[in-house]
């Protein structure tokens, strides 16, 4: 368990399933859960940057927003348009997210890692995580990073405790 729940929202973007088909959401709000975490809110979106740009402003102004993780559009079609809704929202960008999962990724699906543009970064004090829209790439993010990630008493250091100094000037 964490050392405290951190307050999660959860963005499926899809142009092909509903919310009841979204497997990809549900395994990230069930695994997030078990490990002890809030889900505040989760929803589906169609690939379209401004409808993503729009749900995810609207969660990093909200204080009961700590992460947000979204699933889908990472990919290299037209359609795929996720890390740019996101990326520039960012005030930081986490570099070796991308990096670490393409890395973990790598030991499930080889060389296709590589049509992947998982990033993350922060904004307003709100930790982003893009992810595939995969379930086992979800899984693959969580277990292998997220999960330490958000645990506050994950040494040698974590994501959680740098919270209260993310908008620090």
């Amino acid at each position: 368990m964490p050392a405290r729940p951190v307050k999660i929202a959860i963005l499926t973007v899809s142009d092909t399933r509903t919310l009841d088909e979204d497997t990809s959401g549900l395994v990230l709000m069930e695994m997030a859960q078990a490990d002890g975490h809030e889900v505040v809110e989760r929803l589906l979106v169609p690939d379209d940057i401004y409808r993503i740009r729009y749900e995810i402003s609207r969660w990093i102004i909200d204080p009961k927003v700590e992460a947000v993780i979204t699933t889908g559009g990472t990919g290299l079609t037209g359609r795929d348009g996720t890390p740019e809704a996101v990326s520039v929202l960012f005030d930081r960008t986490i570099e070796g997210f991308g990096e670490l999962f393409r890395y973990l990724s790598y030991k499930t699906v080889g060389t296709s890692t590589i049509a992947s543009r998982a990033v993350a970064g922060v904004a307003n004090g709100t930790f982003i995580f893009s992810l595939p829209g995969s379930t086992g790439a979800c899984k693959d993010a969580w277990k292998g990073i997220l999960t330490h990630q958000l645990n506050g008493e994950h040494r040698p250091c974590n994501l959680v405790e740098l919270m209260p100094r993310l908008t620090e000037q």
